[in-house]
């Protein structure tokens, strides 16, 4: 059965693509678990006409036209006010004067086209236009959502496009040799700090008022204590367990990308997760990818070039493929096509190298608006030398 990503990347059953997307079948069933749970009409706090009206417009200014048309259709089915017609009728350029759909449009916006600059400030303009906390957590998610949908549409459609390997064509992954530590650098384990990024690890403290465990449900406790170890005493799942339906099944999206067996290394893919977090301007999801690649790769040389400028980066021709293509896919989602995958495929990367690197950057389309929209990171008080 097809379900919304299928569908809209235009997936045929039996593809070869679809073959190797059902090899990833947890992502697939959480993505569309993470889906029926932020478009429930039963979910309180924004109406299901709002939520499909931002998701339109985060598709329409990303570009990804057949993920614009699923939610209009859903749209059509929708009783809707004069504002939300207004929006319908004008497009990603039309901010209603109805203040409380303009502040979910403005953040919506914001977020979707520059998330580093969605602030505390632009945060807090929801809750003062009568957003609940639990209402400002489903806006946060379905924004960081159709972020990470919009993306792997688009890199799904383009490996469509790339087509099947020619016998002969893909090259053969890259022997590194020896590596040989720059002397500049400072050995892995010790912390980078370049340009306001770090490798070290640092802590992240919410905006909003976060879950008191002595009076949550038990479904929000049984779902922090699924999450994470530490999340009963972690701003971000006590802040995210507002919505434990939606925080439980983008836990399992995200855990499915990043540690599923096979495929892209995991050092890869953390390495695109980097390389998207200092793109977005993620402190925070930045100092995590970067010193699990060191810590998977024992090297920190592409994470020192990343931290200094992503464009170019890369220490040989695999390497920069992905840091060029998770740039690309990351920026222009709309524009992303078969050429952004011609170097990876060169490069000696498997349809499903390929797709584990789609799914990596898409991911970090959610995770970065996130950690950057709802909180802030919090550096290691340093002592002086």
């Amino acid at each position: 059965m097809s379900d919304l990503i299928d569908s809209a990347a235009g997936l045929a059953a039996g593809s070869s693509l679809q073959t190797t997307r059902a090899k990833r079948d947890k992502v697939a069933a959480a993505t569309q678990g993470s889906y029926d749970a932020i478009f429930d009409p039963a979910l309180p706090g924004v109406t299901l006409a709002e939520r499909l009206l931002v998701a339109l417009d985060i598709a329409l200014l990303s570009g990804v036209e057949p993920v614009a048309a699923q939610y209009r259709a859903e749209l059509a089915k929708q009783t809707l006010t004069e504002a939300e017609r207004s929006v319908l009728t004008g497009g990603p350029t039309v901010l209603p004067e109805e203040p409380r759909l303009r502040a979910i449009l403005k953040f919506s916006r914001l977020l979707t086209l520059a998330p580093v600059e969605g602030d505390r400030e632009a945060l807090l303009a929801l809750p003062a236009a009568g957003l609940t906390t639990p209402a400002v957590i489903t806006l946060g998610q379905l924004i960081a959502f159709v972020s990470y949908q919009v993306r792997l549409v688009a890199g799904l459609r383009a490996l469509t496009a790339l087509g099947e390997p020619v016998p002969g064509e893909a090259g053969v992954p890259v022997d590194e040799g020896n590596f040989v530590h720059p002397a500049t650098l400072p050995p892995p384990g010790e912390p980078l700090r370049i340009n306001g990024y770090t490798s070290e690890t640092l802590g992240w403290s919410s905006w909003l008022d976060v879950l008191d465990v002595n009076t949550a449900r038990p479904d929000q406790l049984a779902v922090l204590d699924a999450s994470h170890p530490k999340a009963r005493t972690s701003d971000y799942y006590l802040v995210l367990s507002h919505q434990p339906r939606i925080l439980e099944q983008r836990a399992i999206v995200f855990n499915a990308i990043m540690y599923a067996p096979g495929g892209m290394s995991r050092a890869e893919r953390e390495l695109a997760s980097t390389v998207v977090s200092r793109v977005n301007g993620c402190v925070y999801c930045a100092s995590v990818h970067a010193q699990r690649f060191e810590q998977l790769a024992r090297r920190n040389d592409v994470i020192a070039q990343v931290f200094t400028e992503p464009v170019g980066a890369g220490t040989n021709a695999r390497e920069r493929a992905i840091v060029d293509a998770s740039i690309a896919l990351t920026k222009a989602p709309g524009t992303f096509s078969a050429n952004e995958l011609r170097a990876l495929r060169a490069a000696g990367l498997s349809d499903l190298e390929l797709l584990d690197m789609i799914h990596a950057v898409a991911i970090f389309a959610w995770a970065n608006r996130l950690m950057l929209n709802l909180g802030e990171p919090v550096f290691p008080e340093r002592t002086a030398a």
